[in-house]
């Protein structure tokens, strides 16, 4: 690298007197501290922070402008020099390493330009010097650090404190966009061993399907899809994580051996050779003026994006510039993090009104004087539940702060308490039901209020909203409009009075002309043979939703052999506790379910059976686990295991039944030795099968025993 190097510094510079720190400014360093630790506890080690993006760079921002001044302020436990926070023990502490470290922030195109004049001076490069940079988006989820060796996916885990995080491999390896073997054949060749490092997330239909599901069940929601991917990534049972659906993409490198990149372009280019996700919207800019313009276009953009970001992170392209310039305490100098400014807005909370779902549930709502939110105008946002709102102590009245929670969903984030007057209001759930005035419950261990009245009338309108709608049967034009108008006028008691529904009904309603009469009743019919899992989810049965309704589908195959299993069969599906099956099966025996259904029945309501439901269940609660290489296919084998009960998984544990090992099984069938648990080559797994489809009096007729 051609360069001229900068001025050096003269005594004068050396010598330049220091201010002296006031008593209060050294008390607001400590507290500034203080503030700053307890909430990187909060948002590290719980995954449950106290304060918005927005108010924790501010606190920080604070404190380096402190410790600028006043450099006796700087020590090696300042947030400002370190990298995250400690972890907690939950799982297994594992050790980077290289250490995973944090961004410098900018907040502006000024920042940006202090940062590459902050670059030349560490260089000595003139002004004309070229930097080439490598622009990608900022994705809001947890960081992780993947260990490949000779290509085989080994261990997983959190960034922690940077140093030492915790591991998830188990959970890791649930993810469906993370390959467990990197693609060989392809240059430069895979390392003996990489350090992956990236960023797993939520989408916000995930975020939005999980929530309503949490919701129904009566848990506790998730505030954003980071705190969902980060809770998620962190279950103690990978069966959960494996269905929460998360994303994931790959966009650093730590610790290396036998391969070298020349740049960080490069090197995504390479990652996804091997197979690994990257993000497609990245961008080599020639310049710091192409950066600016990146950034400006995606803080309009970013919107339409099915996920979160918070922000562009601009790194110095060239791998050989980057070792140049190096790190300091506690971030690379070749890169920096452009946060946008956070998308929220202050407005009033006017009054808080209670909606009832389609099963009783009481939600609280708070009715806002309307604000432009990220181009939206809100004028309503969720409450969640009681404690919800005493937690945050949200009052009628109140001045708040809102956001929309995936740039999707209103939410209050948090209540500006110097703004009271003194006359705001406490909000009291109501005793009765506000639509029916039927005295209300809360069941012992919930956290959600609920009107047990089946035929309030709320009720009875969600259900059907819930029944036409894309989550479930999917019935277009039955929009709420209109089952409101349907459900308003006697119409439509329950879910089974849309199938008799005709042209002349239809005409009686407000704005209704025969063209929309005539397409309503066509999507009516369509809808009749819809699959089985959307049937499912209509009927609105406690703890189902989509992800249940498709697991039971499967399983199941038709809706009569749901109907009629019991708890103990539902209990023993995988992901399907016993509360959901008892849940179910209380659905099906009740006397108000058996005649709702022969009311769809008797109106030609026929779901597609699933084909690859089970003919037996014979290995029901059963694991089996297949590597290597089989001469079949490997979704043919997991599909025999599934048509008899049984569950294919990724992993070997102490609950697998029977690992299947081919030809050049690896780590998997180690692992089931070093178990115990049995092994069968592929004959032996297709004379297993062969023998269950046989009449049986004895299992272990057919089975290996198990030790």
């Amino acid at each position: 690298m051609t360069a001229t190097l900068t001025q050096p510094m003269t005594e004068s510079t050396l010598f330049t007197e220091l201010p002296t720190p006031t008593f209060a400014e050294r008390q607001r360093a400590d507290d500034l501290r203080t503030q700053i630790n307890h909430a990187n506890y909060c948002y590290y080690a719980l995954d449950t922070p106290e304060l918005s993006d927005a108010s924790y760079d501010a606190l920080m921002q604070e404190l380096r402008a402190l410790e600028e001044r006043f450099p006796e302020f700087i020590s090696p436990e300042s947030p400002t020099q370190r990298v995250g926070s400690d972890v907690i023990t939950t799982f297994a502490p594992v050790t980077h390493r290289q250490p995973m470290l944090s961004l410098d922030n900018a907040f502006g195109a000024d920042d940006l330009r202090s940062w590459e004049e902050k670059l030349r001076r560490t260089m000595g490069a003139t002004p004309d010097f070229p930097i080439e940079y490598l622009c990608e988006l900022k994705i809001d989820g947890l960081s992780v650090s993947l260990t490949y060796e000779n290509g085989k996916f080994v261990q997983g885990g959190t960034r922690g404190n940077g140093e030492v995080g915790e591991e998830i491999t188990p959970n890791l390896r649930t993810l469906p966009a993370l390959p467990k073997t990197l693609r060989d054949g392809e240059t430069p060749a895979i390392p003996s061993l990489i350090e992956i490092r990236g960023e797993v997330f939520m989408s916000h239909r995930e975020f939005a399907r999980i929530n309503a599901d949490t919701e129904e069940k009566g848990g506790k929601t998730f505030a954003n899809p980071r705190n969902a991917a980060a809770g998620s990534l962190r279950q103690k049972d990978p069966t959960e994580t494996a269905s929460r659906r998360l994303d994931v993409f790959l966009y650093a490198v730590g610790a290396c051996e036998g391969c070298k990149f020349e740049s960080q372009f490069a090197m995504l280019e390479t990652y996804r050779k091997w197979g690994m996700r990257t993000n497609p919207n990245v961008r080599v800019c020639a310049n710091l003026d192409e950066v600016i313009q990146f950034c400006d276009d995606w803080a309009t953009k970013k919107s339409e994006l099915p996920y979160d970001i918070d922000g562009v992170v601009i790194k110095v392209n060239s791998f050989a510039l980057q070792r140049e310039l190096g790190i300091s305490t506690r971030s690379p100098r070749w890169a920096i993090a452009y946060k946008y400014p956070a998308l929220q807005v202050r407005t009033k909370l006017e009054k808080i009104e209670v909606d009832i779902g389609r099963t009783g549930a009481l939600t609280p709502v708070a009715i806002l004087t309307p604000v432009a939110v990220a181009g939206v105008i809100v004028s309503r946002a969720t409450l969640h539940n009681e404690d919800e709102i005493k937690r945050k102590d949200v009052r009628v009245g109140d001045t708040v702060v809102i956001q929309r929670a995936g740039e999707v969903i209103p939410e209050i984030v948090e209540v500006i308490l110097s703004e009271r007057t003194g006359e705001e209001v406490e909000f009291v759930m109501p005793t009765e039901c506000p639509v029916c005035n039927t005295p209300v419950v809360r069941p012992e261990g919930e956290a959600v209020t609920r009107c047990p009245n089946y035929d309030c009338p709320r009720q009875i309108q969600e259900r059907i909203e819930y029944f036409v709608s894309r989550s479930a049967m999917d019935i277009e034009g039955l929009g709420s409009r209109l089952v409101a108008q349907l459900t308003a006028n006697g119409l439509v008691r329950d879910i089974a009075d849309i199938y008799t529904l005709d042209q002349d009904k239809l005409l009686t309603l407000e704005r209704m002309g025969e063209k929309v009469a005539t397409k309503i009743l066509a999507n009516v019919e369509a809808s009749k043979t819809r699959p089985l899992a959307c049937l499912i989810a209509g009927l609105g049965i406690r703890h189902i939703g989509e992800h249940s309704s498709e697991i039971l589908a499967s399983h199941f195959g038709t809706l009569d052999r749901l109907a009629n299993a019991s708890v103990d069969e539902l209990a023993k599906v995988h992901e399907i506790g016993r509360t959901t099956a008892e849940s179910i099966a209380a659905y099906f025996q009740s006397d108000r379910a058996k005649t709702l259904l022969a009311k769809l029945d008797a109106a030609g309501v026929k779901p597609e059976a699933n084909a690859s439901a089970p003919v037996s269940d014979v290995l029901a609660g059963k694991a089996f686990v297949f590597t290597g290489s089989l001469e079949m296919k490997r979704e043919d084998a997991e599909a025999m295991v599934k048509q008899r009960g049984g569950r294919a998984s990724s992993s070997v544990s102490k609950q697998t039944a029977y690992v299947v090992a081919g030809e050049s099984a690896g780590s998997k069938l180690t692992k089931a030795q070093e178990l115990g648990v049995p092994v069968l080559t592929e004959d032996e797994f297709l004379q297993m099968i062969e023998g269950l489809a046989q009449p049986l009096t004895d299992l272990t007729d057919v089975l290996p025993s198990q030790p």
